[in-house]
């Protein structure tokens, strides 16, 4: 299998166009048309997860995190990145990053996570804005069915639970063809008038090439007319955080209990307790404290997330309990949930989950 066929299934599931300006998600090292027989997934490329790969004769590395976060100016082996570049290229070993993408997808890291804790009815925290276009194009009557159909098949017109969502009026176009071109209806150097539909429907902006080649492919005029407006609409799917609620509410020592049992922790940092139940709970993997006062705002009892700063401690203000758990330990069934979204698309392609143990902090 070629790399790119990888990619295009891991994409599908999370765009690239959905990661963090800040990130530097995507393939890492290698060649898209590359052959590989078998891949490791890991949360980090280490020394210990690049010698795994070897042993096991993994052609492809699948991480989390990204190898390289700042460009490169030399390869000398200076560095820990230094060194585990040139030893993947040594090793014919490509390196591919599902980062920030993965965690702006509803059923990505955190719904992993939300799915870990059994929360019901999780929802994104903070939804994204400005990802949702609307297309608006004008088609013969006869043809607007089958542009239509088309322009649902690359994923326009879904809206919540609903899809295949259009508008559609009915009105009269003009124009006239010259004498270069090749006129669908009409004729050369004179006015036509045809009665067509206008079809509006909306898609998010990540399809916007799957869309307009639907489009182009299915529209029987030589010149198509078509707008694209960008909406401020949310995409409630996309965005930081989950939130979602217990099936029962319970204490908060007894919260922390299950917390260090599903996350195998021994130690977890977290806000005075407030002496409530807990219910309602917005949980964010890796550095989520971007997210306090979403979670506040929404009514939630606790926030699970890492890397909490002294001074984002005091942002709970005795509203919320605020909870620390590490950034690997939050984002530790992300291995098991890269290879549920390959094998349900590739089953046959040979899969390995790394059991290297990545995280870098330890406690005494």
């Amino acid at each position: 299998m070629k790399i790119k066929e990888i990619i295009k299934n891991l994409e599908e599931f999370a765009p690239l166009t959905l990661q963090e300006s800040y990130d530097n998600a995507g393939l890492i090292l290698g060649n898209r048309e590359d052959e590989v027989k078998q891949a490791l997934i890991c949360l980090d490329v280490t020394e210990d997860t690049l010698k795994e790969a070897i042993q096991h004769k993994c052609e492809l590395i699948i991480a989390h995190h990204p190898l390289i976060f700042k460009g490169l100016k030399k390869l000398t082996g200076s560095n820990l990145v230094e060194r585990l570049i040139v030893r993947a290229i040594k090793n014919n070993i490509a390196i591919y990053a599902i980062h920030t993408n993965l965690d702006n997808v509803k059923a990505g890291v955190n719904g992993k996570i939300a799915e870990k804790l059994g929360l019901i009815e999780p929802q994104i925290l903070q939804s994204q804005k400005g990802l949702l276009r609307k297309l608006v194009t004008f088609c013969p009557i006869e043809q607007a069915e089958e542009v239509r159909n088309a322009l649902f098949r690359a994923g326009a017109g879904s809206i919540g639970n609903y899809d295949s969502c259009s508008f559609n009026t009915q009105g009269e176009g003009t124009f006239q063809a010259n004498e270069n071109a090749h006129p669908f209806v009409g004729n050369m150097n004179s006015l036509h008038t045809e009665k067509e539909i206008r079809i509006e429907t909306i898609y998010p902006a990540y399809k916007e090439s799957a869309v307009l080649k639907n489009l182009f492919a299915t529209h029987p005029y030589e010149a198509v007319a078509y707008d694209i407006f960008s909406l401020e609409n949310i995409l409630p799917d996309v965005g930081a955080g989950i939130i979602g609620e217990l099936d029962k509410e319970i204490s908060e020592t007894s919260f922390l209990k299950k917390m260090k049992d599903v996350f195998k922790v021994e130690c977890i940092r977290h806000t005075e307790f407030l002496d409530k139940r807990i219910k309602k709970v917005a949980i964010c993997g890796g550095s989520g404290s971007f997210l306090i006062h979403s979670a506040k705002l929404a009514g939630a009892d606790v926030f699970v997330s890492a890397d909490i700063k002294y001074h984002d401690f005091f942002e709970a203000d005795e509203s919320i309990l605020l909870v620390d758990i590490g950034h690997y330990e939050s984002e530790q069934f992300t291995k098991e949930l890269i290879y549920g979204i390959l094998t349900k698309k590739i089953p046959n392609f040979a899969l390995r989950i790394s059991e290297m143990e990545t995280n870098p902090v330890k406690y005494f």
